[in-house]
This record gives structure tokens, sequence and C-alpha cells, in this order.
């Protein structure tokens, strides 16, 4: 795919096009933020402007992980408040309260209901989720501590009344008092903010250094040619294409619970049937790293439509019916992303003419793109969704050769699925990451997916203080505090799929 050890700048300038989607901000927010970070640290004279510049531009990589619980504690339209969220000063009690006057927006009669809920759960486990799960994915892209670092601390304020950890001062990493200075600049565009919070949510010393020349031309220039120039030197290579492309794809399935492990579960399928299929190493490498990044585009869409348990509307369709093109979308702003963008946008075609965004059919349609449709859709009958339960193997099957018969999906993809779905063994595995037993893993899905300790009790028929005790177990060997981190550790790792 492209050149061999392309700039992970370029790649990630593209990738965070997600990362705003998901924030419900304009595209080029991030690299906008990272382009005025790294002009910051050029005044302060900051020796490690490489933290600076990934901090930044990686900002909201955990976002997606409290995307469920923001959902179930503020109302369907949960996602609609994060860009407010994110300029309100939490330590001011008048910004804090307009934001909760926000909260169950569109709900009639229910808004009191998830007013209630928000004031009780509080903010510390989902803010610590964001910056643990933002950390964590960090660490899978190689940049180094110093910036997983720094994006666990992203949600710290200069007087230390931040999360997760109540630091204060220059206890904060640089890079993050930097980023954080940057991003409410391209915000407000204008210093007199940044000034009115200099001492308490902001470092005086980074605001003193800034003035509004820095975010003045970017209507003007082209921004992302600007932030991919001032990647400091030396320049990051990418020698793992897949790894960089999994990285995203937990980051995409974390948005729900019942994602969870969807997108690399179709990109494993997908590659073991395209060798059935004789396809080359590098239309393989295509395939597989279109179907891990095949979902980018489900950020834009509200949680709530994902977890909506009865039939869609038609503006859920409307929405649900452009992800796709969503994600060809975002892929296609890097020249190395181009050639599976297409392919990524296709999952949904079908033979016929009757699947979305293109209504593409037939010949149009790539035998790596029929492949990939074939894969997601035998992995999404195989998952629980909230309207049904998961299907079981045989009755996934059945529906697959069901739309063969009908002239949507194609014959010979189809068998190649099936064939190495088929050849998945349950539960034979010698070993479990991080010495878990199975009793374990079988209490860590649950927990991922939202359930309580009582629940877990309930569900596998024990006493909740034994369940409490399994939690607590996992948590310690796995290395997380987090439901939304214990998630993203279970997917690494394969232990949603059986």
């Amino acid at each position: 795919m492209g050149q061999q050890n392309p700039r992970l700048a370029e790649l990630l300038c593209a990738l965070s096009v997600a990362l705003d989607v998901a924030m419900d901000q304009r595209p080029e927010k991030s690299i906008r933020s990272c382009l005025v970070a790294t002009r910051l640290a050029d005044r302060l004279d900051v020796a490690d402007k490489r933290t600076v510049y990934y901090a930044t531009l990686l900002r909201h990589l955990g976002c997606t992980a409290t995307a469920h619980e923001e959902a179930h504690l503020m109302g369907p339209r949960a996602g609609e408040l994060r860009p407010q969220a994110e300029q309100t000063d939490t330590a001011s009690s008048r910004e804090s309260l307009a934001l909760l006057r926000q909260v169950g927006r569109g709900t009639g009669v229910r808004r009191l209901q998830y007013v209630v809920r928000t004031l009780k759960a509080g903010d510390d486990d989902l803010l610590r989720a964001i910056c643990e799960v933002g950390s964590m994915l960090a660490e899978r892209l190689a940049l180094g501590p110093a910036v997983s670092d720094a994006l666990y601390q992203n949600l710290e304020r200069w007087d230390g009344k931040g999360r997760p950890r109540g630091l204060a001062g220059t206890e904060i990493a640089v890079a993050t008092r930097i980023a954080e200075v940057a991003t409410q600049a391209v915000i407000y565009r204008d210093g007199t903010k940044l000034r009115q919070r200099q001492g308490g949510w902001l470092d005086p010393e980074v605001v003193a250094a800034y003035d509004d020349s820095l975010v003045a031309d970017l209507d003007e220039i082209d921004v992302w040619e600007a932030v991919v120039d001032a990647e400091p030197q030396p320049w990051c290579r990418v020698a793992d294409l897949d790894g960089l492309a999994a990285t995203f794809a937990y980051f995409v399935d974390l948005k729900s619970p019942y994602l969870f492990g969807h997108s690399t579960g179709v990109a494993a399928l997908a590659d073991r049937a395209a060798g059935l299929l004789g396809l080359s190493d590098d239309e393989r490498a295509t395939l597989r790293r279109a179907a891990l990044l095949h979902d980018l585009g489900r950020v834009g869409v509200p949680t709530a439509v994902w977890e909506r348990p009865g039939p869609l509307r038609r503006s859920d369709w409307e929405q649900v019916r452009l992800h796709p093109y969503q994600s060809g979308r975002i892929l296609g702003r890097s020249a190395v992303l181009q050639p599976i963008a297409e392919l990524a946008a296709a999952h949904h075609e079908k033979l016929d003419g009757s699947g979305y965004p293109q209504q593409a059919k037939g010949n149009e349609l790539s035998l790596a793109a029929r492949l990939l449709a074939a894969a997601d859709c035998y992995q999404a009958l195989t998952e629980d969704r909230p309207h049904r339960s998961a299907h079981s193997p045989v009755g996934a099957a059945e529906i697959l050769l069901a739309q063969v018969s009908a002239g949507r999906l194609d014959a010979e993809c189809v068998k190649a699925v099936l064939a190495v779905a088929g050849q998945q063994v349950p539960g034979h595995r010698l070993t479990r990451p991080a010495g878990l037993t199975e009793r374990e893993v079988e209490v860590l899905r649950l927990v991922a997916r939202g359930a309580s300790n009582a629940e877990v009790a309930r569900e596998l028929v024990v006493s909740r203080r034994t369940a409490e005790h399994h939690v607590q177990h996992i948590y310690g060997k796995i290395g997380v505090s987090t439901r939304a981190a214990a998630a993203l550790f279970a997917m690494q790792h394969g232990l949603f799929t059986p």
C-alpha cells in the first residue's frame, strides 16, 4: 500500500479527522491545534517539540472510550455536548451549570432523569477512562512514554483542580500544557479567553507566549501541508501499517460495547478468506487494512443510533447509510491510505445494487470489496446487537447463503468466509494473556460491556463479593483501572472472539 515506511505524521493527520468527527468538531481542528502548539513550542524554546506535536495532534485519541456511558447518562444527544464541554471551565459554577442545562436536551419528560443520572455519577470515572485509553492507544503507536504520559494528563489543570490525578503547575507535562492552550486558541481565535483562564485552567507562561498572530493565517494556508512540514526532525516512519490500522480499529470499536472486536474480527476473516481465494500478498495487505479501518465513519453517528433497541427511524438510517462514505473520505485524505479508501467505503455494497452508500453493483465491485462485504456481514451477525442476540455460526451461515441466493453477496466470497470461520475452534486456547483464567475472561467480557458487580454475580451465579474479588484481581493482572481500558485490553488480545 503506497510507499515503504511512509511518514507517520501524514497518516495521523488523515486519521486525526476521525478524532474531530468523534468530538463533533469541524474537520482539521486537531491539525490546526497541532500547528499552533508547534509554533508555541518554538516560542518557548521547548526541547522536546516532538512530544508537543504528537500529544496535540492525538489529544482526543481516548474520546470514544466513554461514548456509551455518556449516552446513558446525558441522553441520546450527548455527543453534541462535547464541543461545549471542551470549552467549559469546570472551576466556574456558571459555566458548569450552563453545560448541565444541556443534558438530556430533546428528551422531553425524561430530561430530569438524565440530569439526575449525570449529577449522581459525577465525571471522575469518565475523565479517567478517556485519559487511560488515550494513553494506552498512544503506546500502541510507539510514540514513546512522553507522549503517552502527556495524553494521560490531558484533563489536568494548572491550578490542580483537574483529573485524573489532580496534578498542578509544572507537575503537568509541558506538552500537555501547550496542547491545552493551543486547542483553546483554535476554538476561540482570540487571546482574551486564554488570558481570563491563565493561572487557573491554563499555564500562565504558555498563555503569555501566545498572541493572535499564531492563528491569523489558519484560514489562508494549506493547514494540512503546514502541519506535515512542521513535524520535528527526525521524522517518524511507519514500519507496521497493520499495527497503526489496528489502533484506530480499537478507537472506533470502543464507541459501543456492541462493537467490541468487530473491526479486528472482520479483518481476520477477510484476510484468511483472501488466502483461500488466492489474492496476492499486496492485495491481502490492502484488504486487511481496509477491513481494520472500514468503520472509521461510525464515530460520526450518535451512539444512541447504534444502540437503539428497536427499528431505526428514517433520520437514523440516513446517518447510518453515510458512515461508509465518511470512512472513505477520512482515508482518502492521505495519499498512502488512498488505495484502501474506496475499498473501505464499499463494505456495505451489494451485487444487486441494494447496498449503500453508492448502490454499486456487479462488476463495479472488486473481488476484495465483495470479500469485505461478506466478512463484515458474517462478523456482525455473530455479534450481539441492541435489537437481537448474536446468531450462532450455523445461523449466520444460513443468512449469508440466503443473501447469495438473493443475488446480494458473492457466492465464492461467502464460501471462503464460511470456510475460514468454520476453522475457528471455540475454547481451543492453551493460555490467556496476563495469566487470566477462563472464568476471569468471562468476567472481563461482562465488565467490559458495562455489567456491574451485581450483574456479574447474577450472570455467573456467584456471590457479589466473589464477583468483586474477580474484578479487582483482573484489573490488577491487566494493569488498568477503568471499564473502557479493560475493554481495550480485551480487544487487543482477541478476548471477544471465541
